[in-house]
């Protein structure tokens, strides 16, 4: 044996030594490295690769949560222009519970003539208009049914969210800020809901309150914002505020939320600018009156009650809001502790079924734009939220996929290791914003293909005119599968659409008048 590696195995030999009389005479925060020195490390450096390995080595493809191999297989694969079919049938239980089957006609629907489909396979707008039955100076059709969900830049990194505002530019779809405020990586041209947190980031004060003055020079100068979305709470953690770590606060970030650098940011759980839904509905109307701008909500489902309330207001007053986006209780990009993420409110087929009857008993669903967001970016699950009453679907990790995540897991951490999630520069760097946002743009296009494919199999022209008819769901032995309508016991209301040649010959569509 050479000296040289008789040296190397004296330092090996050395350093464990140190490491093993530190664990068993000086470590008392960890009992298995304590009673394990060395051999305890190993398990937590396999620990903190778990979801790793589970995901490549271990889970079957359909066995993951929340998104399984095949679902991610799917993503990449349209992200990149790639073959993303399945060969010899599927794998899925097609027999199990809740398992579901979007009906298909005798005839398939076919596009004839100068149909904007033949020209355009991808052109699937929003058959409804924000902001048109309250008379909104600047009323929003979107131009695409499916759309970037709230995702902060803080959360995100910049490189994740330059990609994604300019996959929404490439796409026609619109691209939700979230709470964190609006950061020049959103100002690349794509149509942009901004959304106002608990937190106002953007648009407070010195003490943290509302600023109305902030929020009407925001939009005045950046023509690009379409629509305010008022956030009252998020599918992850319902009823708790956002929380910003400390060690992701940059100088940039701290400047754009108007938030001090080295302290956590926690957004508060409730709104100061309103108490009740009166004042909800007030601060609506003054918001869309001093913006011109579509006003909408964003919430998790859990009591019924004080929608309710919203809802017999808005029979009794004719105002309140243009749009209302129904968040799942599966959780999403926003870190939560389990006890939310597991158990506070609903996931997004219950909720959004107990919300779309609030207001459809009330005669109001024809004038609000109903929005999804809850796992809904495949085709499939797509069809049964529009069966539901949904208009369009916002995305948030499908989209997060699209541009390189690989579901690791640890977005609460800023040590993603994709880059998507992190301010960390280093880990940023893999990230290509001119190619992650035509992935993104990429994954957006087949899905509203495949979308139009699906919904031409079932008869239809647009997504819009699915009815409850059109899905089945396998709920027992018994009655083996029941429509949507025998499940939650209700009809959607008709969505009035005169034909696709129609929606693009809009004046609204994409917010833009032509």
């Amino acid at each position: 044996m050479a000296i040289s590696d008789i040296s190397w195995l004296m330092w090996i030999i050395l350093i464990l030594i140190i490491v093993t009389i530190r664990d068993v005479f000086f470590n008392k925060k960890h009992t298995i490295s304590h009673n394990f020195p060395i051999v305890g490390h190993i398990r937590y450096l396999l620990e903190s690769i778990g979801p790793e390995m589970r995901q490549y080595f271990v889970a079957n493809n359909r066995e993951e949560l929340p998104f399984n191999r095949i679902e991610r297989g799917w993503i990449y694969a349209s992200a990149k222009n790639e073959n993303n079919y399945e060969g010899f049938g599927t794998d899925r239980d097609i027999y199990a519970n809740q398992h579901m089957f979007v009906n298909n006609a005798m005839l398939p629907y076919k596009p004839e003539g100068n149909h904007p489909n033949i020209e355009d396979k991808t052109f699937v707008p929003c058959a409804k208009v924000m902001g048109a039955y309250h008379n909104r100076k600047r009323p929003f059709r979107p131009a695409s049914i499916i759309n970037v969900s709230a995702m902060s830049f803080g959360s995100l990194s910049a490189k994740a969210m330059d990609s994604l505002n300019k996959g929404v530019k490439i796409s026609g779809a619109y691209h939700n800020t979230g709470e964190g405020g609006l950061s020049p990586y959103h100002s690349n041209g794509g149509d942009i809901i901004f959304q106002i947190g608990t937190g106002y980031f953007g648009i407070r004060d010195d003490d943290g309150n509302f600023s109305m003055d902030k929020l009407v020079a925001l939009v005045e100068a950046n023509p690009f914002i379409k629509a305010i979305e008022i956030k009252l709470s998020q599918g992850a953690k319902p009823g708790k505020g956002g929380v910003l770590p400390a060690a992701k606060i940059t100088e940039e970030i701290s400047k754009i939320r108007h938030v001090p650098i080295g302290r956590d940011v926690i957004s508060p759980p409730s709104h100061s600018a309103f108490k009740d839904i009166p004042g909800l509905i007030e601060f609506i109307e003054n918001i869309a009156d001093l913006t011109g701008l579509p006003v909408g909500v964003k919430a998790a489902i859990g009591k019924i009650e004080q929608w309710e309330e919203l809802a017999d207001l808005m029979v009794k007053t004719g105002k309140g809001p243009d749009f209302i986006t129904v968040d799942g209780g599966e959780g999403g990009t926003g870190a939560a502790p389990p006890s939310f993420a597991d158990h506070v409110s609903l996931p997004w087929s219950y909720g959004f079924n107990y919300l779309y009857k609030v207001f459809l008993e009330r005669e109001l669903t024809e004038r609000i734009v109903f929005i999804g967001s809850g796992r809904l970016g495949f085709p499939a699950k797509a069809a049964m939220a529009f069966a539901m009453g949904a208009d369009c679907i916002n995305v948030a990790r499908e989209a997060m996929l699209s541009i390189g995540c690989i579901q690791a897991q640890v977005c609460h951490t800023n040590r993603c290791p994709s880059g998507v999630a992190t301010q960390s520069k280093w880990l940023q760097n893999g990230i290509d914003p001119t190619l992650k946002s035509e992935r993104l743009a990429q994954y957006f296009k087949t899905f509203s293909k495949e979308f139009i494919e699906i919904t031409h199999a079932s008869g239809y022209e647009h997504p819009c005119q699915y009815t409850m008819h059109d899905i089945n769901i396998n709920v027992d032995d018994e009655n083996l599968t029941s429509k949507l309508d025998e499940i939650y016991r209700y009809e959607k209301t008709p969505v009035p659409f005169k034909g696709m040649q129609d929606l693009k010959d809009c004046q609204y569509l994409g917010g833009k008048t032509v």
